[in-house]
């Protein structure tokens, strides 16, 4: 059965899109459920749904502390971590730990899992979910970092990220890339995207607004650094986005090029265009793609990666070459990836990556390193 058509509600004089995304009845359901509520209760309960993860170890025994990623008591830092390997790239978390709640199970048996940020920067406080592969538990890797992949849902981003939601199968390709050698095992950090469903924030401090660009460039990697074993460099630091959150995912990286290194944006526009940038020009600029990437250009910047992902049934591919012809030289690197009878959906994005955009992003970044032996 073909996906229904779902737009998120739009603020005063928003004009309909690119950022719509088609999304199933399941995910539908899950967005307006937010990740909780008493009938996804009732359907996951059974799964372990609600339950408490640790990330790294396996949880302390009862009345214990210790352990990575969630079983510290809230506010302390890890009571003792292994030593790093020889990378002095490599951060172990750093606490205080969050505590997670299971939101879903792959079939391989890995977690996605919630918890509720405050952002410390940004003064957002906002749900993020979280994904680590099988590797992240492996001993052989305890002492190693990991590449993160932020991952950005289109729409409004709100309440619900709905790359958390297992359907789209974001995990499960990342999971099928490590086997086949194509991929990276990344931590994937799903935090919302915008602080309510009104208007789009387009990733930024807006005057007067919520600063969500302060919440994903800032709060999300501290956040992400205090729970997980991670890289000290951009070198291990990415975005994916789909819509509006491929714009997000592109503009930070072009604002940030010496934190973020490369993202996959897959069906995104160009150009900032929340109605709140009213009366704010120049901050406005300042969250501008392609006055971004120019500067980078001008002051032979750090070399960033963007790749593009467009579907062969959206109409945007135009919008991207010209956008490539005009900035994507010297240090801004882009390439553009076709997805064959590709719609402006989750899905279809999923199978690009497959297809080669995984394999792109992670010959860009580094991976975990094994021990010897």
């Amino acid at each position: 059965m073909p996906p229904e058509s779902y737009e998120p509600p739009r603020g005063p004089g928003r004009k309909r899109s690119r950022r719509a995304m088609w999304i199933g009845g399941a995910t539908a359901l899950a967005l307006l459920l937010g990740g909780g509520g008493f009938a996804a209760w009732k359907l996951d309960w059974f799964s372990g749904n609600g339950s408490t993860v640790s990330f790294g170890k396996p949880p302390p025994a009862a009345g214990t502390q210790g352990g990575e990623g969630g079983q510290q008591t809230p506010g302390e830092s890890p009571k003792s971590s292994p030593t790093p390997s020889g990378d002095p790239d490599v951060q172990l978390a750093t606490g205080p730990a969050a505590t997670f709640k299971q939101t879903a199970k792959l079939d391989d048996g890995t977690i996605i899992a919630k918890t509720r940020l405050a952002g410390a920067k940004s003064g957002f406080e906002g749900d993020v979910w979280v994904w680590t592969p099988k590797e992240y538990d492996d001993p052989k890797y305890a002492k190693s970092g990991f590449p993160v992949l932020i991952a950005l849902p289109g729409g409004n981003g709100y309440p619900a990220n709905y790359w958390s939601d297992r359907s789209l199968g974001l995990q499960k390709a990342i999971s099928e890339g490590v086997q086949a050698g194509t991929s990276l095992p990344f931590i994937v950090i799903m935090p919302v995207l915008n602080p309510d469903a009104k208007y789009y924030y387009d990733g930024s401090d807006i005057p007067g607004q919520a600063k969500m660009g302060t919440w994903i460039s800032e709060d999300i990697p501290d956040f992400t650094r205090a729970n997980f074993r991670t890289y000290k460099s951009r070198d291990g630091w990415a975005f994916m986005g789909s819509s509006s959150g491929a714009f997000v995912g592109m503009k930070q990286v072009l604002q940030h090029p010496d934190k973020f290194k490369a993202v996959i944006a897959s069906g995104g526009e160009l150009v900032p265009d929340s109605p709140l940038w009213k009366g704010h020009q120049a901050e406005m600029d300042a969250n501008n793609p392609e006055k971004l990437a120019q500067k980078l250009i001008d002051s032979n910047g750090p070399e960033v990666y963007i790749n593009f992902q467009v579907g062969t049934k959206e109409s945007g591919k135009p919008s991207m070459l010209k956008f490539q012809q005009t900035y994507g030289k010297g240090p801004v690197k882009m390439t553009i990836r076709d997805i064959q009878n590709g719609e402006h959906n989750g899905w279809h994005y999923v199978r690009g990556m497959k297809e080669g955009s995984l394999e792109w992003i992670s010959k860009v970044l580094k991976g975990p390193k094994p021990e010897a032996g």
